[in-house]
């Protein structure tokens, strides 16, 4: 159950700036859904602004990754930080922009790996190899 009131279309339409953003969230994506996310941010309509742009700003422009390897990335952030609601839009979001049952099936043999490996290497405090110092090349 929500924590905060999810925003219907009625009350959405009733504040501008509200308004503005889940226009420019359905011209965007070519859609008429705006998903539960942004109608709780809602409730905070410079939040809500904000965040919709940072998204865009990340998610939504050309650069080195491809956008199926972002949502992929998305994927693997999201769950190590157990966020079973970013999990479920990004892996929906992914398979939309192509993602295979292959490679979702090897994106979750990385993620499992890397977090036993995280936890291992945690759990040991291993020192960091100066070979992988990176910043200091």
């Amino acid at each position: 159950m929500a924590t905060v009131k999810l925003l219907d279309d009625a009350e959405a339409e009733a504040i501008p700036a509200v308004k503005a953003v889940f226009d420019d969230i359905r011209a965007v994506r070519k859609s008429d859904f705006v998903n539960n996310f942004w109608r709780g941010l809602g409730n905070d309509p410079a939040l809500l602004k904000r965040t919709w742009e940072g998204l865009k700003a990340v998610m939504m422009t050309e650069g080195a990754l491809d956008p199926l390897v972002r949502e992929m990335i998305y994927i693997a952030v999201s769950t190590a930080n157990g966020c079973s609601y970013c999990i479920h839009s990004h892996t929906a979001a992914a398979k939309a922009k192509g993602m295979t049952d292959a490679q979702h099936a090897e994106l979750l043999a990385v993620i499992g790996l890397a977090g036993q490996t995280n936890h291992l290497v945690t759990a040991m405090q291993i020192p960091v190899d100066p070979e992988f110092d990176v910043g200091s090349r």
